[in-house]
């Protein structure tokens, strides 16, 4: 319970403070592995629902890849975050970036599982495997938007003491969005393209499960498709 307890301090706008001890972070990180799990077993519910022949396999694999999803694009462009930080000179140690990442997916975790629920309801009630791809599209798109919203408002909300230079105040605060309009950009490049690699979450109703896909095409191709398909004559 003090995990969701930590999670609940974040929602409400009181991310954990600098001196907080290491079990309260591995605490909060362990709830957001269990709020990814949660939602890819939703994602993953189509390969019960949307099959004429029900595939529990699929909410297995998509209950282990939804957090393997986070977690490598963190690896991936968590450098690159920190790189940018130290050679635009902001006052951010890499103990604040690790704090306002972790609360960030937080809020991430906790968004994309309170809709993981209606995520399983449509895959009960349609088999439109288009639909759920894009329905599931929307709801990472929403997650994350809350996520980056509640990431800024922390930085507006730690200007100050990231700002202390005197010399240069406004140049630092400055340097503290481009570095994060940056990662951002990456973050969701390489999150969307790895989410790709890893498919398949939901699991085509045309085809039998697989852990893993052949590599082929990309992203965001796959989303023109999909749409085409839905809306398409």
């Amino acid at each position: 319970m003090r995990a969701f307890r930590e999670l609940d301090r974040v929602l409400r706008g009181e991310p954990l403070a600098g001196d907080s001890t290491a079990k309260q972070w591995r605490s909060l990180v362990a709830v957001n592995i269990v709020l990814a799990v949660a939602y890819g077993c939703c994602m993953g519910s189509f390969g019960i629902f949307g099959r004429a022949e029900p595939e529990y396999w699929q909410v297995v694999a998509s209950g282990i890849k939804v957090p393997m999803l986070f977690l490598l694009t963190l690896t991936v462009t968590f450098p690159s975050l920190y790189v940018f930080n130290t050679i635009l000179g902001t006052k951010l140690l890499f103990g604040q970036l690790v704090r306002l990442i972790t609360s960030a997916m937080s809020v991430l975790h906790a968004v994309l599982a309170s809709l993981g629920p209606i995520v399983a309801f449509f895959s009960a009630t349609t088999t439109n495997y288009s639909f759920i791809l894009l329905l599931n599209v929307v709801v990472f798109a929403i997650s994350g938007t809350f996520g980056v919203v509640f990431l800024f408002r922390m930085l507006q909300r730690d200007r100050g003491p990231i700002a202390d230079d005197a010399d240069s105040p406004i140049q630092t605060r400055s340097s503290v969005g481009a570095v994060f309009y940056i990662w951002l950009l990456a973050f969701g490049l390489v999150g969307a393209q790895m989410g790709w690699v890893l498919r398949p979450f939901v699991g085509s109703p045309f085809l039998p499960f697989t852990w893993f896909r052949p590599r082929e095409s990309s992203f965001f191709e796959a989303v023109l498709k999909s749409l085409r398909q839905l809306f398409g004559p």
